[in-house]
């Protein structure tokens, strides 16, 4: 019987001995890809339609609203008003963009290799929240960057009217952001339950969209009290019950209607942040879980 044999060939492999940048630019790389896919860069054409022709209602939006208060003067709609009109669009475009930035990783299965390198799971749950958060408070700021821009060049009033307008502007930015880390907390870790990407839009719209009746429910009964805090019962509400107590009269001017929330406002702040904590709390474990099985 003869003795086995055998040879070892060189194919060229060799060791990297190139930089290896670490934790920070891992985070960073994974941070950029989020935001990129967010806006379908780098992806087909067909992914870019969607989260565009968003981008493109809001701006057409915001461009009408400014061209109406430079003809007649008449302002339709002020900044802070912006996040509040626009909330079904956001509901949707996180309905479409969460599911592509986590539930395709469960689906396709390369978390582990994710893990593999030093990133920690937390890492990965941030980095992707923080794309989430920058896309959606783009999604509503821009708009009303233009909205600024334009109130700003037709100005009779000179620097006085634009430090006016940059006073209106930045709390209605503040109040995009608010917006964005409510929902993207709120979608993302609806998406991170499933590796279906359908499955995970249909939860995030019917938790958005099915608990608004429970607000209109709580609005007509005989207690002023219950009535006052009705908005927390859904995330968009919630969210605007915030505004109304932050913003006053920059969310609802003058002589306009708007929810009454009585002296509840700081109880509205404390579950909001209640709600975002336990969103990402909920995220962070639900992560630890999936790294194990």
């Amino acid at each position: 019987m003869s003795e086995p044999s055998g040879v070892i060939h060189d194919i060229g492999y060799q060791r990297y001995t190139g930089p290896r940048l670490g934790r920070r630019h891992v985070f960073g790389a994974l941070y950029l890809h989020g935001l990129r896919t967010a806006f379908g860069f780098g992806r087909s054409a067909k992914a870019k339609i969607f989260p565009w022709l968003v981008v493109g209602i809001l701006v057409v939006v915001a461009a009408g609203v400014t061209a109406v208060r430079a003809q007649a003067g008449v302002i339709i709609m002020t900044y802070a008003q912006f996040p509040d009109m626009m909330s079904w669009l956001v509901i949707f475009f996180v309905a479409v963009v969460a599911p592509e930035l986590v539930s395709r990783d469960l689906h396709s299965g390369v978390l582990p290799l994710y893990f593999s390198r030093p990133l920690p799971r937390g890492d990965y749950v941030l980095a992707k929240l923080a794309a989430l958060f920058t896309a959606l408070w783009l999604l509503l700021g821009a708009p009303q960057l233009l909205m600024f821009v334009g109130a700003a060049f037709t100005q009779d009033d000179g620097m006085s009217g634009v430090a006016e307008e940059l006073g209106d502007v930045l709390p209605g930015m503040l109040y995009a952001g608010l917006w964005a880390v409510v929902f993207g907390a709120i979608g993302l870790l609806i998406a991170s339950l499933t590796g279906k990407r359908a499955f995970a839009a249909g939860g995030i719209v019917a938790v958005f969209l099915m608990t608004t009746p429970i607000v209109g429910t709580l609005s007509i009964m005989p207690s002023r009290t219950v009535n006052e805090l009705a908005l927390i019962a859904s995330p968009p509400t919630l969210v605007q019950g915030v505004g109304v107590w932050t913003l006053g009269d920059l969310l609802v001017p003058p002589g306009q209607g708007g929810p009454r929330i009585g002296d509840f406002g700081p109880v509205y702040a404390i579950v909001l942040v209640a709600v975002v904590a336990g969103a990402i709390a909920l995220l962070l474990a639900r992560y630890r879980k999936v790294a194990t099985s």
